[in-house]
């Protein structure tokens, strides 16, 4: 069975969903998906803080793995909120569990994490 546009936006939709449901219960009841805002998009999960700072999360539902393409994409929206980074989960396939998930961010964003929670 192919994909189709709207299978493949329902697919994004319901993982989205998933992440946020997940987060939301295991980090805080505020996480949620985020309305779609057109090219000022600030990412697919709004909630999410450390301390006092903003984290974009984008949500990945693809058959193929496009890092650089989704860490660029994330970089924009990531700016677009004022957050100072943002990650990309993506589907790791094999599994529907949300907690077993991909969430990849550069070196630098990862550095930055560390720094801000250990704050």
């Amino acid at each position: 069975m192919t994909r189709t546009r709207a299978s493949a936006k329902t697919a994004g939709a319901t993982f989205e969903r998933q992440v946020a449901d997940y987060l939301a219960a295991e980090v805080d009841d505020r996480i949620d998906r985020r309305v779609k805002t057109g090219s000022a998009d600030k990412g697919d999960i709004g909630g999410i803080r450390i301390k006092t700072h903003r984290v974009v999360v984008e949500c990945k539902n693809h058959a193929r793995v496009d890092l650089a393409g989704w860490y660029a994409e994330t970089t924009t929206e990531a700016k677009n909120d004022g957050a100072p980074l943002g990650v990309i989960v993506h589907k790791r396939r094999g599994t529907a569990k949300p907690e077993r998930q991909w969430v990849t961010m550069s070196l630098g964003d990862f550095a930055w994490l560390i720094r801000a929670a250990n704050a």
